[in-house]
């Protein structure tokens, strides 16, 4: 027996084991649920520097990027203008000497003719044969005028041609070049995205853990069934708080239903105190068909009359989601008496407080008996019984209370985690839009607006096609 004093009253009382075990049950929940609540204010501000950092950095990075390209661009573009004016200058030299000299050519041709004519004019009185070596020397210096004339002619077409091929060349050196800002641009947006994928990833991965820990709390179910895992907590605290407790399988199937397990507890004369029909109710979260806690409530009252349990208790995780069952404990007295809907982590406290009440009421019982024999006042009796009352809705009351704001503070940081994860998704979406619009660059908007490169590429155009 352990004694243990009131902080309101100052009252003393004492308790047994199983009372002072489960006090100690309260106080470790309690810290169980400050040190969660700790865990997630902290993950929740662990959340917002990342949010917040990843924004900077991607804010920073598409500013510096676009920064680049557009110096890349403008450098680009006055590059290929001095070339083409260079180009143009030369063209522009070059037909000049070429003309030049082709028209001091006609004019020596148009003198030769003159200097002919004249010469046949005036030597008309001269002997046919020296007439003759003149003509024919006259004839000589015109073919080799026509001989000049040709080949200025084919200079001019190997200047203009290497002039073009110039052009060519330095046309697929800036398109190269076009081609190399679009791949290294590609590549920093596709590093941006696998980064920010793998940031979605983490988040949805801490998303499904509360949410885990929310369905499950502080019982540990990998690996076990719901009767295994009931079983096995049962045991575990057998010895030391239900030392001359049964709690075996229900295998009597005479009557053509059963239920799973039967609790029974005895005091030290062998005088049956309580007795418990439990079932145990789990379902895959991949089920097509999802069950309802109502369903079963029905069999287990019957099983439990025809077995002589004075309490009924479904131990379920069926329902995941409803806010009544997730509160812990609940009485569906209303529908069957003496009946309760617990989830597994409070499967021991609920035997706990049905044993223990049990225990006082026939304490209190053979109390009663002992004041009736000694005719002693009842009323004192009657206001302890109350008092037991009392305190023990104050208990579950703080207890169930504890539970919401346990469920209430995991639901928030699910919340939390969600929003982080669409604000991630929305950056996504436009890097993809940003990829988008710099694939939708093309030469013709380029040159929009610019008369000498868009008549630069149309003759190119059309020389191709030539």
């Amino acid at each position: 027996m352990h004694e243990i004093i009131c902080p309101h009253c100052s009252k003393a009382f004492k308790v047994d084991e199983s009372g002072y075990a489960e006090i100690l049950k309260q106080v470790r929940d309690a810290d169980f649920d400050r040190q969660l609540h700790d865990r997630l204010e902290l993950a929740e501000r662990e959340k917002q520097s990342a949010v917040e950092l990843a924004k900077t950095k991607l804010s920073s990075d598409l500013q510096k990027t676009a920064a680049a390209k557009d110096a890349e661009i403008q450098e680009l573009k006055a590059r290929l203008e001095a070339t083409e004016v260079s180009q143009r200058l030369a063209v522009t030299e070059a037909l000049s000497a070429v003309e030049k000299e082709r028209d001091g050519l006609a004019n020596a041709l148009v003198q030769a003719e003159r200097e002919k004519k004249a010469a046949s004019e005036l030597a008309e009185a001269l002997l046919a044969t020296e007439v003759h070596k003149v003509s024919a020397a006259k004839e000589e210096e015109i073919r080799e005028l026509k001989a000049k004339l040709q080949a200025v002619e084919l200079e001019k077409e190997l200047a203009v041609t290497e002039a073009v091929g110039a052009i060519e060349k330095e046309r697929d050196e800036l398109k190269n070049g076009i081609k190399q800002v679009q791949l290294e641009k590609q590549l920093s947006e596709k590093s941006l995205k696998d980064k920010y994928e793998t940031q979605i990833k983490d988040r949805d991965d801490a998303i499904e853990r509360l949410k885990d820990m929310k369905a499950r709390l502080s019982t540990k179910m990998v690996g076990e069934t719901l009767e295994q895992h009931c079983e096995t907590e049962f045991n575990r605290v057998r010895s030391m708080a239900f030392p001359r407790a049964y709690f075996e399988k229900d295998n009597d199937a005479r009557t053509g239903s059963k239920g799973d397990y039967i609790f029974r507890d005895t005091d030290e004369s062998g005088t049956e105190i309580i007795s418990i029909m439990f079932e145990m109710k789990n379902e895959s979260d991949r089920t097509a068909t999802k069950s309802k806690n109502e369903d079963f409530l029905k069999e287990l009252d019957r099983d439990r009359n025809e077995k002589g349990c004075e309490y009924a208790i479904l131990v379920s995780l069926l329902e995941p989601d409803n806010e009544l069952y997730n509160s812990g404990i609940v009485d569906v007295f209303h529908r069957y008496p003496k009946m309760y809907v617990v989830r597994p982590q409070f499967f021991l406290p609920m035997i706990t407080l049905l044993r223990n009440a049990a225990l006082n009421s026939l304490k209190y019982k053979n109390e009663l008996a002992l004041v009736k024999a000694q005719n002693i006042d009842i009323t004192q009796f009657e206001n302890q019984l109350e008092t037991f009352k009392n305190g023990f809705a104050k208990n579950y009351d703080l207890a169930s209370r504890h539970f919401q704001t346990a469920i209430a503070e995991i639901d928030k940081s699910i919340d939390h985690l969600q929003k982080t994860k669409d604000a991630l998704i929305g950056a996504d979406r436009n890097l993809r839009l940003a990829n988008d619009k710099a694939q939708d660059v093309t030469i013709k908007k380029l040159t929009k607006g610019n008369p000498t490169m868009a008549a630069k590429f149309a003759e190119l155009k059309g020389e191709a096609a030539e």
